[in-house]
């Protein structure tokens, strides 16, 4: 019965929160809180920003879209330094309808979605606050109220700009209701709501024989004429357009290049004087964010007709690529599968990260930089290191193709074939190679896949099979070493002796002979090549462990085994090759002896432990890296 319990508490909150009360005690609340009257773009701008903005690597973060949107920062910061930002301050960017263009699955319509999710929370919070006229079917803005001729005065005393004019239901009800006497007009706070119709509309576009410009503006309700007489008067009209209930938030055209023309001018006058028409009626004023989403093909059909040119300069257009981030990528699977019925399914470790990398490589396109090929800048934009290559060569990489990411493998057909893997396989359990192998079987049941470009697939699988088998390697070799974990630690010793004395020039005294020795270059060589340390680079190398050396003797810590990664990592592969023949044999043999059972059952428990592997994960790993070590 708790949700019941929660049920109540949040009726109670709701209640909590409403408020009502004359225009007279609503403009106290203006004096105390300006912003209760911000326009629908600041109101949506003050949101983003209340959630807070950090900056990493010299872009900013918009916390508002995280955990939602991944690997889109600077599309993410684009959107709100170039339209949400400068609207807010009320400059003509606000004039201008805000279309997303992008590839399908590519996170335009979740952008919305987040906005419009957000505005509803956003409207329950005092920063957030709305307010209107009470009864009003459009929500419209109390300060509507105030004569035109007294707004100079208005600004004067509380700073804030008034656009717009009172609706005619509102200038009626002015009159008849309270005998012209603005100060005892009746105002509420509302919150937005998509459902309710209110500050949130959705328009999405059906048969152009069929569909009605009421949809979007209203209608006369034919059923009332007989009552008040005339089209004209607003009582005998429904304010129950998308544009009606819209105002004072966001609307959402969804494909709205698919739009009949006839819909489309209604979008002129809205956007560039804030007003449209409806009915018999002066124009009426709304004020709301207007935004639009649609592909890339449809857009450059809409931009080549010349016939919609008033509107092409009332467009600002914000592309929405596909991420090209491994890291970013694999966090959207997570997301999908989280929201899925499949989130009770083990899938291995590593099993989306090969998925993402099969997409990522779908999305680049080949550079043209020298020396740099196609899965180097993939992990360069990934934020790994490559060696000979720094965050210059990434702007430069990102110069050479504007456009990219507007094309390749989408979300939604990796975690259609991930379904795939887990309906087949028919076992709670899923790893890379089935994820691997249900990527390749699907390509030809993919409808936008030419021969080309399954060619071109084939081998990014390929590339992500050769990824995922170093990856594996890894995974068992660490698995492995810590079995051994007291020969890392000698070996550790061992090559820190020989350091000691090799930048010291000094020599190491043997313990059985007592024989003074110069340092063992082949084992300090043969240890340091393992993570690609050249002969130019080993003085330099061993200098700065040296000094971490040193510097933890200087605080009293032991520099051990975790002390410094990248030796870590040397010492790991080092003993690792040492250990191949026993692996090999560990992992391969079919009939295993009590002290290699031993080792199978201590490799699988770390796998499992500390790796996020299950049973049958682990012994599918381990399966498959002896037979790589066999070939």
């Amino acid at each position: 019965m708790e949700i019941l319990k929660k049920i109540k508490e949040h009726r109670e909150e709701e209640e909590k929160l409403k408020w009502e009360g004359t225009f007279a005690e609503y403009l106290e609340i203006v004096k105390k809180r300006s912003e209760v009257a911000q326009s629908a773009h600041a109101r949506v701008y003050n949101m983003i920003k209340s959630a807070g903005i950090e900056e990493k690597n010299g872009q900013k973060i918009y916390k508002f879209f995280n955990n939602e949107i991944f690997g889109l920062e600077s599309t993410i910061e684009r959107l709100v330094e170039e339209y949400f930002h400068p609207a807010a301050k009320r400059l003509d960017v606000r004039k201008r309808i805000l279309l997303l263009m992008g590839p399908v699955s590519g996170g335009k319509s979740t952008i919305v979605t987040l906005l419009k999710r957000g505005l509803e929370k956003f409207t329950r919070t005092d920063e957030g606050a709305v307010y209107a006229i009470k009864g009003c079917p459009m929500h419209e803005d109390p300060l509507h109220l105030i004569p035109h001729h007294l707004r100079e005065d208005f600004y004067k005393e509380y700073g804030i700009r008034i656009e717009g004019s009172l609706s005619p239901l509102n200038q009626l009800r002015l009159e008849q209701e309270y005998g012209g006497r603005i100060e005892d007009v009746m105002v509420e706070r509302i919150f937005f709501s998509e459902d309710k119709r209110v500050g949130i509309g959705t328009f999405t576009p059906s048969d152009p024989k069929s569909q009605d410009i009421a949809d979007l503006t209203g209608s006369i309700d034919f059923s009332t004429i007989a009552e008040y007489g005339s089209e004209s008067d607003p009582r005998a009209y429904r304010f129950d357009g998308e544009l009606n209930k819209a105002n004072r938030g966001l609307m959402e055209f969804q494909e709205m290049l698919k739009l009949d023309e006839k819909f489309l001018w209604h979008l002129l006058s809205l956007t560039q004087e804030g007003n449209f028409k409806a009915g018999r009626f002066a124009l009426i004023s709304a004020d709301e964010l207007i935004v639009a989403h649609t592909n890339e093909t449809e857009y450059r059909s809409f931009i080549a007709n010349k016939k919609n040119e008033a509107l092409h300069s009332r467009i600002i257009v914000i592309p929405v690529p596909y991420n090209l981030k491994v890291s970013e990528e694999v966090k959207i699977y997570e997301k999908m599968i989280k929201e899925s019925d499949m989130a009770h399914v083990h899938i291995a470790p590593h099993a989306l990260r090969v998925a993402a990398i099969f997409s990522v490589l779908t999305r680049l396109e080949v550079p043209k930089k020298q020396g740099i090929d196609i899965v180097k800048k993939m992990r360069l934009y990934d934020g790994e290191t490559v060696e000979g290559f720094n965050s210059a060569d990434v702007e430069e990489l990102k110069k050479e193709y504007p456009n990219e990411g507007m094309q390749g493998i989408d979300p939604r057909y990796v975690i259609n074939r991930i379904s795939s893997a887990i309906i087949r396989k028919e076992v709670p359990s899923i790893n890379a190679l089935d994820v691997l192998r249900s990527l390749k079987d699907g390509l030809d049941q993919h409808p936008s896949i030419t021969p080309e470009d399954r060619e071109k697939y084939l081998n990014y699988i390929a590339i992500a099979r050769k990824e995922y088998d170093e990856i594996a390697k890894n995974e068992v070799q660490k698995a492995f070493v810590y079995s051994y974990e007291e020969s890392a630690k000698t070996l550790l010793n061992n090559y820190l002796d020989n350091v000691e004395a090799y930048c010291n020039k000094q020599k190491i005294k043997d313990p059985l002979t007592g024989e003074e020795l110069p340092p063992d270059e082949k084992l300090m060589r043969s240890i340091e090549e393992q993570i690609g340390i050249s002969e130019n680079a080993k003085k330099a190398f061993r200098e700065e462990i040296l000094i971490r050396l040193s510097a933890y003797a200087r605080k009293g810590k032991k520099f051990d085994y975790n002390s410094h990664e990248r030796l870590r990592e040397a010492i790991q592969k080092k003993l690792f090759a040492d250990l191949k023949d026993v692996v090999k044999i560990t992992t391969s043999t079919k009939t295993p002896d009590e002290a290699q059972l031993k080792k199978i059952n201590e490799v699988i428990a770390r796998l499992i432990d500390e790796y996020g592997y299950n049973s049958t994960s682990a012994n599918e790993l381990l399966r498959y890296v002896g037979s790589l070590l066999n070939r």
